[in-house]
């Protein structure tokens, strides 16, 4: 029994001199810490708001914003391991080996942050326009690090890790896109006059862009019509509804001027055999 209480009593020293030895070093660095957070975001905002000012990317403001707080972090951080009397060379050692086996297990996020770094120093593309990239299509969202988020015209949400990106082939539409329609008119159709009323809806509609011109001519001599192309210019937004716009009110603007629009027709006519003669019998 004296022995049992011999050692609680020696375990509470031992605490109570850890305490008086180490505990004012421990909340010295856990006010360091507190301060180095705070100090950390107001850093960061003042520099979001003075780069608000500098024409730059978005991805690439919030970039630095990022590592002006880690530095600013590791400073604090840096403060508070020496107050703790932490020797910081064979800690920078241990965490150097512990991130080379990091960096080996982590290969695909790594080639992801190498390729994010890449795409918002290179600019191939910008936050708001259109693109198509690797059987996918959509108007770009964000660009982080690891991944590119695209808005899809069915409201979905396509997203790209980064590494998936760069080397690929991409086409980038930019903010407009040009829409490829056809229409068919008859082949005694005035076609001076079905331009001119294909004009007319085009102008007549608030989708379509004044700058480029729209395109507007035959396409192909088909075999029961004109084809005529028709290829305005309208808004990334407006892709979609501006097709079904257009095409609705040429019908109907076709329909109120008497354009025919045909149909594929086939003539098939019957020709009818002469029954073969039968030569005479011989006697």
């Amino acid at each position: 029994m004296d022995a049992s209480l011999d050692s609680i009593e020696q375990a509470q020293a031992t605490m109570i001199d850890l305490a008086v030895r180490f505990g004012p070093r421990l909340f010295t660095a856990l006010l360091i810490l507190t301060i180095g957070f705070f100090v950390g975001r107001a850093v960061a905002s003042a520099v979001h708001r003075g780069l608000k000012r500098v024409d730059m990317e978005p991805p690439v403001r919030l970039l630095l914003v990022r590592i002006v707080r880690i530095i600013v972090l590791a400073l604090f951080i840096t403060l508070a391991l020496q107050n703790l009397g932490i020797e910081l060379l064979p800690l920078i050692a241990g965490l150097g080996i512990a991130g080379a086996g990091v960096a080996l297990a982590m290969q695909g996020l790594l080639g992801n942050v190498v390729a994010g770094l890449s795409i918002i120093f290179t600019k191939p593309f910008r936050v708001g326009e259109y693109i198509s990239i690797v059987g996918e299509e959509g108007k770009v969202d964000s660009i982080t690090l690891f991944a590119t988020t695209l808005s899809h015209p069915d409201r979905s949400i396509v997203v790209i890790p980064n590494r998936k990106i760069v080397g690929e082939i991409l086409h980038n539409y930019g903010c407009i896109r040009q829409l490829d329609l056809s229409v068919g008119v008859a082949y005694d159709t005035d076609l001076p006059t079905a331009s001119a009323v294909i004009r007319e809806v085009l102008r007549a509609n608030s989708c379509v862009l004044p700058e480029p011109a729209p395109l507007l001519g035959p396409k192909s001599l088909d075999a029961s019509a004109i084809t005529l192309a028709v290829r305005p210019w309208v808004a990334v937004q407006d892709y979609g509804r501006a097709a079904m716009e257009i095409n609705r009110a040429i019908v109907e603007a076709f329909r109120a001027r008497g354009i025919s629009i045909p149909f594929p027709q086939r003539e098939v006519r019957l020709i009818e055999a002469t029954p073969p003669t039968r030569g005479r019998a011989i006697a």
